[in-house]
């Protein structure tokens, strides 16, 4: 992911100083489960801890460059320094062993900041929802007004779709926290089935159960496929943004900082840039996910098609995914909100939304459905047409005010239907938040 993109603390977590400290912190996991088995010298091991460092990104892959292969590099490299004790180092490892249990450890670092992430963007919903409980904001279907909602109602539905983020994120961390250290095919057949044990154990990872040559792969599709709906749930609420900042509906509006230009050629332009931003990222995301999901067929017990992909998705998919949630998260908390506006447009329906409460007003009159229908649409055509009230127009058609006196129309077009039951989301959405353990790992 490019610089633009990232936050540099996600980036920290993929940097290759951190890859290749997590080799070493991997390879250093091993030797203990060695010396736990008496194969080699705890003195030995003592020195190796004592000199080994990550080394130098450059030098690697300066090494690389002979060798042809990455882990081969790092290991000439870091048994380099180590004199006569070196000979242990990658003692009974196959690369993939270093390369999957390395990958968790940064998955699990990098997890816990899209799970902190998830966790602001979900407060910040929370708060906003909760602010306007009961704003009135007309609902549409097809992009066409339908019956009028809440904000808040709106936003609560955010809210529990990110509680599900979370929770989805956290299985999928919960499925990669996984590390193996069985040898070239899984046998085990240069390596004890201890060490694995052991050197996971201090790694606070499970050992994967039946390993081939690597872990396999649906769990970092999993994992690919979770980051991927999160992104697509942050873009869902971005379009929503994005339609409802539009200048014919203009009911919200992005933060604009003071200093700020929303076009180089049109002043007046304050545009919802981090939206779109969002909504693009989400893209990639996705594609990532794809990425992950054909990666998990591989020939016999391995080959490095996955390889090279892997390198490129797995930390963008993060990095992109950290921004995302960061920026959205500002985005809610400096969301310019016009209750008057949404009043103003819902006010423009001219009643056409209670149609169906007219509808089922007639039918609770005794009238047969689509009579009560037909009459209710002739109605509303005639209101939008005429530019009127739809409760004028239905006032004045005798097949309406035969069946519902003046009192019954005011009750049909009363605007308290539609708030009556918002306390019961509310209250699930209270209980949610109220949750004293957070659903990610």
């Amino acid at each position: 992911m490019i610089a633009r993109y990232s936050r540099p603390e996600m980036a920290r977590i993929w940097s290759e100083e951190a890859k290749l400290a997590a080799w070493l912190e991997v390879e250093l996991a091993a030797l203990e489960g060695w010396v736990e088995l008496g194969t080699i010298p705890a003195e030995a091991v003592r020195e190796i801890r004592a000199r080994a460092q990550a080394p130098n990104p450059e030098r690697v892959a300066e090494r690389e460059r002979e060798t042809g292969h990455d882990v081969a590099a790092f290991v000439d490299e870091v048994a380099s320094e180590l004199g006569p004790p070196g000979r242990f180092f990658h003692y009974g490892l196959t690369s993939s062993d270093i390369l999957d249990t390395a990958l968790a450890l940064q998955v699990r670092k990098a997890g816990a900041l899209v799970a902190a992430g998830i966790e602001r963007a979900f407060a910040s919903v929370a708060a906003l929802a909760e602010e306007h409980r009961e704003t009135p904001i007309m609902g549409r279907t097809h992009g066409i007004h339908a019956e009028p909602t809440t904000f808040g109602l709106k936003l609560a539905g955010w809210a529990f779709e990110l509680d599900r983020a979370r929770a989805r994120l956290g299985r999928a961390l919960e499925g990669m926290r996984v590390g193996k250290l069985s040898g070239a095919v899984g046998s085990y057949a240069s390596i004890e089935p201890e060490v694995e044990r052991v050197a996971c154990e201090r790694l606070g990872l499970e050992a994967e159960p039946a390993a081939t040559q690597v872990v396999s792969r649906d769990r970092h599709a999993e994992l690919l496929t979770a980051l991927a709906l999160v992104a697509a749930s942050l873009e869902r609420f971005a379009l929503e943004i994005r339609h409802l900042a539009r200048t014919e509906v203009g009911e919200v509006a992005e933060p604009f900082a003071r200093g700020q230009k929303g076009s180089s050629a049109m002043p007046h332009k304050r545009n919802p840039i981090t939206a779109e931003r969002i909504c693009g990222l989400a893209r990639i995301v996705r594609a990532s996910a794809l990425v992950g999901l054909e990666n998990v067929a591989l020939w016999h017990e391995r080959d490095i098609s996955h390889s090279s992909a892997e390198r490129i998705v797995i930390p963008d998919a993060f990095l992109a995914v950290d921004y995302m949630l960061d920026r959205f998260a500002w985005l809610v908390e400096g969301l310019v909100v016009r209750p008057e506006r949404m009043q103003a447009n819902l006010e423009s329906s001219r009643g056409l939304h209670s149609s169906q409460r007219l509808l089922l007003a007639l039918v609770d009159s005794g009238l047969e459905r689509d009579a009560a229908y037909r009459i209710v649409q002739g109605a509303a055509t005639r209101a939008a047409a005429e530019g009127r009230q739809l409760l004028d127009v239905a006032a004045g058609d005798p097949n309406v005010s035969q069946r519902l006196d003046s009192d019954a129309l005011v009750e049909v077009f009363s605007s308290g239907a539609y708030t009556r039951h918002v306390d019961t989301v509310f209250e699930r959405l209270r209980a949610l938040s109220a949750r004293e353990e957070p659903a990610h790992v």
